[in-house]
């Protein structure tokens, strides 16, 4: 399993049953990470199943405290709940946790990083032993908007998100397909994951609202951008909407900045920028969807345009893949990180 020519490393996968951890796998053997040994982990309800990773068959152990088996990295996604209890007993064994979920991203002494954005907060691992990684619909619009920050800076961003059932886990996926076929069947709609019916139907209702009306995915969008930006005081404003897609995030993005930007240098920096795919010819119909996203690692962007309403502002659209860039992929990401430069 190991690769010759640099170190390897001890690894665990929390909650690799899930539909993460299953794309975390998929990564971490795509991407050729250097593991010397592999523990893969869950919940109650899925421990004692078996999974494949290279070619080798691994037993789910129960996710405890004393279940890393001297793991050095920890992959994890698990939900908050389980990370809160987790997380720090992980990082006291001697592990790094990058965990995928909301637990972590908004204490002082936690890194919140983007590979592509802020790599170098990195090094703040050792306050904790813990990384956190974004929000998924937070990832793909600050890789969009980190170069054009770095070449205008950011003053105010307006989001409208348009984010996929699978964002929700395997039972939103299950619960749309169900509704569909009964549609089609008419047959009886069950509602049970979703507060109201979904397939073929946009819900803009994220998580719990609060009391200022805002939903807990919309607040994690405004805070985890300030943060990962450096830039406490920016003006961020997010609607955030459930989208009858199986997989694949998009947003729309009103961006206005302290100097002057015109459409046509923003798609000259985007089109140089890391981890950005520039498809923005829409007179021949060239924009991307959910579905030119699908199992890639890019975010893509397309329908830049100058919004002539407000002064040194820029419209556009941008699309990616929520399991793997927006949380699989970008997790291993920050784990390649870690491991060449500080481990």
């Amino acid at each position: 399993m190991a690769r010759t020519g640099r170190k390897s490393f001890k690894v665990a996968v929390v909650g690799a049953t899930g539909l993460v951890g299953q794309e975390m796998l998929s990564v971490l053997a795509e991407r050729k990470f250097p593991i010397s040994s592999l523990v893969m982990l869950a919940s109650t309800r899925t421990a004692g199943s078996r999974l494949s990773y290279e070619g080798r068959e691994y037993q789910v152990g129960i996710a405890t405290a004393d279940a890393l088996d001297g793991a050095e990295i920890v992959l994890m996604s698990a939900g908050a709940d389980t990370s809160r209890q987790l997380a720090l007993a992980f990082a006291d064994k001697g592990a790094v946790v990058i965990d995928n979920s909301s637990a972590w991203r908004m204490d002082k002494d936690v890194p919140l990083v983007v590979p592509e954005v802020n790599p170098k907060d990195i090094a703040n691992y050792t306050k904790r032993g813990i990384i956190a990684n974004p929000n998924c619909s937070t990832i793909q619009m600050v890789v969009a908007l980190a170069p054009l920050h770095q070449h205008a800076t950011l003053k105010r961003v307006v989001v409208s998100t348009y984010q996929a059932v699978s964002g929700k886990g395997k039972e939103a996926i299950d619960e749309m397909s169900s509704q569909i076929s009964a549609l089609f069947n008419q047959g009886e709609i069950e509602t049970k994951v979703f507060p109201k019916r979904i397939a073929f139907n946009c819900l803009p209702h994220i998580n719990v609202f609060d009391e200022s009306g805002f939903t807990f995915e919309e607040q994690k969008m405004q805070n985890e951008t300030r943060k990962i930006l450096h830039l406490p005081d920016l003006g961020v404003c997010a609607t955030c909407v459930r989208v009858p897609v199986f997989n694949g995030h998009a947003e729309s993005v009103l961006a206005e900045f302290e100097k002057p930007i015109f459409a046509a240098e923003a798609r000259k920096i985007l089109r140089q920028s890391p981890g950005i795919m520039l498809m923005d010819e829409p007179e021949n119909n060239i924009y991307p969807t959910q579905l030119d996203a699908e199992g890639t690692d890019a975010t893509y962007v397309g329908r830049v345009r100058e919004d002539k309403s407000a002064a040194n502002s820029l419209a556009f659209w941008c699309v990616a893949d929520n399991l793997r860039k927006g949380a699989a992929t970008n997790a291993v990401q920050i784990a390649e990180i870690l491991a060449r430069d500080y481990l």
